[in-house]
């Protein structure tokens, strides 16, 4: 029989006020997890946390972070973890780099993208893990982009920083599994977020079309002809995150509607 029940676990969600990290932080919820909700606006976590399922006896709460700041992060997640915090599930989520041509990208947008997904991911996964080996069960689960199979048109910064998170993941699946814990990517394709609203913004002002014109094209390179919703990618992070899933560990699971050509 599957087993969803994360009633007694804890998962720490970054990016948790919007978009997939926050459909993910709810579905979680209502898995009974009890969710520490991450991001750099305080206003925003205290009114997300009121959509997290409590029916369960769940404890939800936050830490004010700005991934932007790894050392903010790192201070954040270490003050968690000395006050006796919980983590079971970590689900490493924060918003990818603006679009661009990586011929024209600056140095400086590296460095910032680099620091916001690998050193973020890595701080927590060090502040976490011990946590999760010492209770038996353990799951990393990065939201990155099927990018990692096939790079995309015009996301230059994008694509290299996520090979870089992909290879870390598998690396650290090959290290952990042995302590119950495994570490899997989630790859979206175009989904409806207020990042897919920036990119298609981006495009429409470059090629003179309107932003309902990018949404259809997009959806158009998908065998499905639409984008996804936060929810459907946040389902896939829910079953990797159960118990059924505890044999699953160092893969990438695109959520695209077929679009990625690549097996």
């Amino acid at each position: 029989m599957m087993n969803f029940d994360l009633v007694g676990k804890t998962a720490i969600v970054s990016g948790s006020t919007q978009g997939i990290g926050k459909a993910a932080a709810i579905e979680l919820s209502k898995m009974g997890a009890s969710i520490v909700m991450i991001a750099r606006n305080e206003e925003k976590l205290q009114s997300s946390l009121l959509d997290l399922d409590t029916s369960q006896h769940q404890k939800h709460s936050y830490l004010v972070a700005d991934f932007s700041n790894p050392t903010n992060l790192k201070n954040a997640i270490q003050h968690y973890v000395s006050n006796g915090g919980k983590a079971n599930i970590l689900v490493n989520n924060t918003g990818g780099p603006k679009g661009g041509a990586i011929k024209d990208a600056p140095i400086e947008e590296f460095l910032s993208a680099f620091n916001q997904h690998l050193i973020c991911n890595h701080i927590l996964v060090q502040a976490l893990y011990p946590l999760m080996k010492e209770d038996g069960y353990g799951r990393i689960i990065n939201i990155i982009s099927t990018s990692v199979k096939q790079p995309l048109p015009n996301l230059g910064v994008s694509n290299t920083i996520r090979g870089a998170v992909a290879n870390w993941s598998k690396t650290l699946a090959n290290e952990l599994g042995g302590f119950g814990i495994t570490v899997n990517n989630v790859l979206p394709g175009a989904t409806n977020t207020s990042r897919l609203q920036s990119i298609a913004q981006v495009k429409a002002d470059q090629f003179n079309e309107t932003v309902d014109d990018v949404f259809a094209e997009m959806a158009s390179e998908s065998p499905m002809k639409r984008i996804a919703e936060p929810e459907e990618v946040a389902a896939a992070i829910a079953f990797l995150a159960s118990p059924s899933a505890s044999y699953i560990n160092g893969i990438n699971v695109p959520v695209d509607g077929g679009r990625t050509k690549s097996l």
